[in-house]
């Protein structure tokens, strides 16, 4: 059962930003890249020990994916505004 939960959290996890980034497009490059930064510190933070559990570990690995996916997401696709004066 904690499998397909697992299975079903990282799916979650990979649609969403997606889904986000196709219907709303990228947003300022800076706001991808602080969620690039805030993955990489979760991802390096070492879980406390009162917090060890599957829950948690769901937790921390949907909340790491997500943002990643996000960050780089947009700013793979990001495309300034170019405005053009006649």
């Amino acid at each position: 059962m904690f499998s397909m939960l697992a299975i079903l959290v990282y799916l979650v996890a990979l649609a969403l930003p997606l889904w986000l980034l196709h219907r709303y497009g990228s947003q300022m490059w800076f706001w991808h890249a602080l969620a690039i930064a805030g993955s990489l510190v979760l991802g390096f933070i070492p879980t406390p020990v009162e917090f060890k559990g599957m829950a948690t570990d769901l937790a921390f690995g949907f909340t790491f994916l997500f943002l990643m996916l996000w960050g780089v997401g947009g700013l793979v696709v990001y495309r300034p505004h170019l405005h053009r004066h006649a």
